[in-house]
């Protein structure tokens, strides 16, 4: 397969393009309460994006990099966290610049892992936080994670998302969940749940 062949490039016709980024939530059990917690990142005053927000870690890829290497990278640059496993649970389409002539969005590949680990570093993103996942509600959130978070939660079905601007502007969000039945014969099934979240803020 050539590189070529792959009908992207700046002599190519316009076609809806991602670019890839990676979103990752940490959970670890609070030795002091026995309490689940989540850890978190809130954004720095100084911050164009989210500031003052919580939003979870991740970034950007590197050309060479899988999804996996580059939610490893993030995790462990922001968060100081190595060697967690991660297992893929979203992903979103953000249809930033549906129309015009150089279509364009992000694609956000969510992860999800556990760690016993509780030593942490913040990076220059923001100060990190470990949450109790009961108190998630009640923190200023990134808009989206209101429903993002609860929906990773409440099982372990992969999670598809659309987010697209309304005429004014606001995005608003969709998902979209494959969930594994399996019949008292013991064969399974798949059947299709929309969360159809939507949110303007």
């Amino acid at each position: 397969m050539q590189a070529s062949e792959q009908g992207v490039g700046k002599d190519k016709a316009a076609r809806y393009q991602l670019v890839p980024r990676t979103l990752i939530f940490v959970t670890s059990i609070n030795p002091a309460t026995g309490s689940e917690e989540i850890l978190l990142i809130k954004g720095a005053p100084s911050k164009r994006l989210w500031a003052n927000q919580y939003n979870g870690i991740g970034g950007h890829m590197e050309p060479g990099e899988d999804f996996l290497a580059a939610a490893r990278r993030e995790l462990a640059e922001e968060s100081g966290l190595a060697d967690v496993e991660l297992t893929l649970r979203g992903l979103i389409n953000i249809a930033v610049h549906p129309d015009g002539e150089a279509p364009s969005g992000v694609g956000v590949f969510v992860f999800t892992g556990h760690t016993s680990s509780r030593e942490i570093s913040a990076s220059g993103e923001g100060g990190l936080h470990w949450v109790p996942v009961t108190a998630i509600e009640s923190l200023p959130l990134v808009d989206d994670l209101y429903q993002l978070l609860p929906l990773l939660r409440s099982s372990q079905a992969m999670i598809y998302g659309h987010y697209q601007p309304d005429e004014t502007g606001e995005m608003t969000y969709r998902f979209h969940q494959q969930v594994s039945v399996h019949a008292q014969s013991g064969t399974s099934s798949n059947e299709n749940r929309d969360a159809d979240s939507r949110r303007n803020n």
